[in-house]
């Protein structure tokens, strides 16, 4: 071998390993299953083939083209994805050979079957695309994962440049099989993270529907991980008539600190519906039994108890327990943080004192109470969060309570934050509407 082949053939390895690590990068780049898939498509188109198809097998059986990439962006692809014709068993059209165990598969187009000769529905579909987006060779494989096949990947060249052969079948298998795991992680991760969205969910409680007043709450699990968080929100109504306005964050975000946000939310309304007392008195009751019951454990908490008026103003009580503070919003749009009544956290200090703070309620009013994941943000002081909340918060006061919270969470939270978040919401009605419900 001369030196010209040597360079040749170490130019065309350094190509295979520079599109390998090209497509790892774009598969790690996201949790999005087929956004990643999507991305590994512009990766090999042109640099391995003229054009390529990525189908996928659902749990259910059904197969959907995810994706149809093709090196001439001009070229139309609308219409090519969506669900296909289902896979027969002993099927002769490449693509259902593949999803039935066969595979990698390296063919010329005149060994491609004509959709007479295969007489295969999903392989007419296939037939039809490759004669539409024409080409002389291909190599069909599959993307597994746990011996399991879960879909395929096609890749085209067309007549002006060398066909495939054994070196890129190779190299194919290599990325397919990177594919497959990616495709299966983002799947389990998925599924991880649908589940641990209904446990979190299914500790949270259902709200009291109080006449005249409205009581709403929201929980959006952390967009980049799939564990369950400590974050959580209460309302009920006390045997005096007071309403309860809980919100609070266990530190931590896994299962053990799910499973105590439901223990001290639980144990918070025995405390409460027992005692009756003022919120700071309530939350010291609270802290002595998270010192005996859940020793190195740490929470925050707003307690406020709203007192329903008898001709006059509604009014609150409240005390914070290492929490971000409550934003009241008037129906002119005013807002204003109560501040006050701040102590310890929870668990830190049982025998600290802890004092209340009080406020009259101008009618129409809202007040907030949330989590640090609704609007705490890396490298952004805690001030900025507060006024980027404030500005939100007041611009949306002439919204349903309902498209409020929607609002402030799309606008805040996003999607992107990295913690949980919950929001609790309560609105009064306006003055003609005052008096007891």
């Amino acid at each position: 071998m001369d030196d010209h082949d040597v360079d040749a053939a170490l130019q065309a390895a350094l190509d295979r390993l520079t599109l390998l690590n090209e497509s790892a990068a774009v598969l790690s780049s996201t949790l999005d299953a087929v956004e990643g898939l999507r991305r590994v498509c512009r990766v090999l188109v042109p640099a391995l083939a003229d054009w390529c198809v990525v189908d996928l097998m659902e749990d259910d059986g059904r197969l959907e083209r995810v994706c149809v990439s093709h090196h001439e962006r001009d070229t139309v692809l609308t219409g090519l994805t969506g669900v296909l014709p289902p896979v027969r068993e002993r099927a002769a059209g490449p693509l259902s050979r593949v999803l039935w165990g066969a595979g990698p598969l390296l063919l010329s187009a005149r060994q491609v079957p004509t959709a007479e000769e295969a007489a295969d529905p999903l392989h007419a579909t296939d037939r039809d695309l490759f004669d539409r987006l024409g080409g002389e060779s291909l190599i069909v494989a599959p993307l597994r994962a746990r011996r399991s096949v879960l879909g395929a990947l096609t890749l085209v060249r067309d007549d002006r440049r060398s066909p495939f052969g054994e070196a890129d079948v190779a190299l194919v298998e290599d990325l397919t099989q990177r594919m497959g795991l990616a495709l299966d992680s983002a799947r389990l991760y998925a599924e991880t993270q649908a589940i641990a969205e209904r446990m979190q969910r299914s500790l949270l409680p259902d709200l009291p529907v109080i006449g005249g007043l409205r009581i709403t709450a929201r929980y959006a699990p952390a967009a980049a991980t799939a564990q369950v968080g400590g974050d959580w929100y209460d309302s009920f109504v006390l045997p005096q008539d007071d309403i309860t306005l809980i919100i609070g964050d266990v530190t931590g975000h896994d299962l053990r600190a799910a499973v105590t946000m439901g223990q001290l939310r639980n144990m918070l309304r025995g405390i409460a519906c027992d005692r009756q007392e003022p919120p700071g008195k309530i939350l010291r009751r609270l802290d002595v039994a998270i010192d005996a019951l859940y020793s190195h454990r740490t929470a925050t908490c707003v307690y406020a108890l709203l007192k329903r008026p008898d001709g006059g103003p509604y009014h609150l009580e409240w005390a914070r327990a290492g929490h971000l503070p409550p934003l009241l919003i008037t129906a002119d749009g005013d807002t204003s943080y109560l501040h006050d009544a701040h102590g310890l956290l929870l668990g830190v200090d049982p025998d600290a004192e802890r004092n209340s703070a009080s406020t009259s309620l101008p009618a129409g009013a809202t007040l907030l109470l949330y989590t640090d994941g609704l609007i705490e943000r890396r490298g952004e002081s805690l001030d900025h969060s507060l006024t980027r909340l404030r500005q939100h918060a007041a611009a949306l006061i002439d919204q349903d309570l309902d498209v409020m919270c929607d609002e402030l969470l799309s606008g805040l939270a996003g999607g992107s934050t990295t913690d949980d978040v919950a929001l609790l919401a309560l609105r009064l009605p306006p003055a003609k509407r005052l008096g007891r419900a």
